[in-house]
C-alpha cells in the first residue's frame, strides 16, 4: 500500500477516489461513510465521511479503504491533517492490501512538524551541505575521502565476499539476513508489490535512487550498509545534495518510519521516498 504526500487541491488529484471529510454532515455517525459515483471531478467516486477526533478519524479512514478495496479502487486520496497525523501513521502501518493512497495537504505547513525536529535537520544540513556551484574537484576529494574513510570502518572480508553481488542478490539477501518477508519489507519500504516482483526476477534490475534509499530504510539498515547497498544500484550519498544529507539525518539518528521521513522530506521540498 504506496503513499505519497502531495499538496494541493484534493477535488483535483487524478485517482479512483477522494475521501471528504466533515465535522457534521447530513446526520452521519462519526465513521460512518458513504461513497458516490461522481461525475465532475478527475475521480470515479468521492466517499464522504464525519470525524471530529483521532477515534472517529481512524474510524472514517479505515471505512473508506474498506470501501476502496470493496469496489477494487486502485488508488485514493486522503486529506492530511496535522492534527490526525499521528493516527495516519497507525492506519498506514496496518492496512494489508495493495492500494494508492495519496495524502493531500495544502501547503507543507499543514504538516506542523515539531520546531525541535525542523531545527535539528536544518542544522545538520548546513553543516554538511556544500552548494551545487563549488568546484567538481573538491567536491571529489571530499566524496574520495569520506568512501576511504567508511572502508576503514566495514568488514573487508563480507565486502569481498559479495563483491559481485547485484542490486537484486544483495536485497534478497539482507532481507533474508533480517529474518523479514518479502511482503514486510516492501510495504515498509512504501514499494508496490508490483515493482517489488520486478526487482525480485530481475538479477540486473536497476532501481532509482529513492527506491534504493526506501529498502535501506525498510531493512532499518546503518550508514555503511546503506551506501553498500546503493552502490550495487550505481548511486552514493553526496554532501552536495539535501536529500542526501536529510537521509543521513534519520539513519544516524536510527529513525526508520518511512512516513515520518517522508513529511520531512516533503517539508524541505525533497524527493519522496518510495511509491513507485
Amino acid at each position: 500500500m504506496p503513499f505519497k504526500i502531495i499538496s494541493g487541491d484534493i477535488t483535483k488529484v487524478q485517482a479512483d477516489a477522494i475521501v471528504e471529510l466533515y465535522d457534521d454532515f447530513n446526520n452521519f455517525n462519526h465513521g460512518q461513510v458513504k461513497i458516490t459515483k461522481e461525475n465532475k471531478l478527475p475521480v470515479k467516486y468521492v466517499i464522504q465521511s464525519v470525524c471530529n477526533d483521532d477515534k472517529s478519524f481512524v474510524d472514517c479512514i479505515l471505512n473508506s479503504l474498506a470501501l476502496a478495496k470493496e469496489y477494487q479502487l486502485e488508488s485514493i486520496a486522503l486529506p492530511l491533517k496535522s492534527t490526525y497525523l499521528e493516527a495516519l501513521k497507525t492506519i498506514v502501518s496496518v492496512i494489508n492490501h495493495d492500494l494508492m493512497i495519496f495524502l493531500v495537504v495544502n501547503n507543507k505547513s499543514s504538516l506542523l512538524l515539531p520546531d525541535k525536529l525542523v531545527s535539528s535537520i536544518s542544522e545538520y544540513i548546513d553543516e554538511r551541505y556544500m552548494e551545487e556551484d563549488i568546484k567538481n574537484e573538491r567536491q571529489k576529494i571530499v566524496l574520495d575521502k569520506a568512501i576511504y574513510n567508511e572502508k576503514t570502518k566495514r568488514n573487508l572480508e563480507g565486502l569481498v565476499e559479495n563483491l559481485e553481488e547485484t542490486f537484486s542478490q544483495m536485497l534478497l539477501r539482507l532481507i533474508d539476513e533480517k529474518g523479514m518477508t518479502d511482503v514486510e519489507t516492501y510495504k515498509k519500504a512504501n514499494i508496490d508489490r508490483k515493482l517489488f516482483s520486478k526487482i525480485k526476477n530481475n538479477i540486473n534490475y536497476k532501481p532509482s535512487k529513492p527506491t534504493a534509499i526506501a529498502f535501506a530504510i525498510a531493512l532499518r539498515l546503518n550508514l555503511d550498509e546503506t551506501k553498500d547497498l546503493l552502490h550495487r544500484a550505481g548511486f552514493a550519498l553526496s554532501h552536495s545534495s539535501k536529500f542526501d544529507i536529510i537521509i543521513e539525518y534519520f539513519i544516524e539518528n536510527e529513525i526508520y518510519n518511512i512516513l515520518d521521513i517522508n513529511e520531512a522530506l516533503f517539508y524541505f521540498e525533497q524527493h519522496l521516498l518510495g511509491f513507485n
